[in-house]
């Protein structure tokens, strides 16, 4: 992982001084939150601290996590939620668009809808981490996650799922219900091993920056939806 979120030790302080109101502003909270998820990509939200967090985000106080989010489960949540509203606003502007000139009319372009507001580009750390952690989360800890969303911030998906299931009017219900399971699975898993490639700055990565790939993944999830 890139070193840019490591803190020298002389910069750390005792977690037990009295809260430096210099670190309470909304930027410090949002500073706090883009390297948290940044450190729960590489290392999964059990592998990290609050005081590591602290520490890579530049606080002179380890205690600024628990001030701002007051737990370590309730800045887990706060995260989930913060990057959940970025592609939810981002998968609800393109669908508008698509809408808007008569569409969708083929599958593919609502798996690129979803494929490509995954992707938040130009929006790091967001960008470049999001997928891995949620991947990794809904693997050790699904009841948080979904807990963590409240049933929200999920309007673009289901306006996905409801222009797929007009496309796939013919087929019952039950079958695609499972094509969709099968969808999502797959997009989660192809999405967050590009994001872990592309992490990898020792060396270029031209198939996974490449335009043709982020079609071919959304044609592969189109595939599943038809034959799954």
């Amino acid at each position: 992982m890139d070193n840019a979120f490591d803190l020298k030790a002389g910069q750390a302080m005792n977690i037990d001084m009295p809260f430096d109101d210099t670190d309470s502003g909304p930027e410090a909270a949002e500073n706090l939150k883009a390297v948290a998820v940044a450190l729960f990509a590489e290392r999964g939200v059990d592998g990290v601290t609050l005081r590591q967090i602290a520490e890579a985000a530049g606080q002179k106080n380890h205690a600024t996590v628990g001030y701002h989010f007051g737990s370590k489960e309730a800045l887990v949540r706060a995260v989930v939620v913060h990057g959940a509203k970025l592609i939810d606003e981002l998968r609800n502007r393109m669908l508008n668009e698509i809408e808007a000139h008569g569409g969708p009319t083929a599958l593919d372009e609502i798996t690129a809808v979803l494929v490509r507001s995954s992707l938040l580009p130009s929006n790091p750390p967001w960008s470049d981490c999001y997928n891995r952690f949620i991947v990794m989360l809904q693997l050790t800890n699904y009841p948080l996650f979904m807990d963590a969303l409240e049933g929200r911030w999920n309007s673009g998906y289901l306006r996905c799922q409801n222009h797929i299931r007009t496309l796939l009017a013919d087929i019952p219900s039950r079958q695609v219900n499972r094509r969709l399971v099968l969808m999502g699975g797959a997009m989660a898993g192809i999405i967050a091993a590009r994001e872990r490639e592309l992490a990898d700055a020792s060396r270029d990565h031209p198939m996974w920056k490449s335009e043709r790939t982020i079609e071919s993944i959304a044609g592969a999830l189109a595939a599943i939806l038809v034959t799954g």
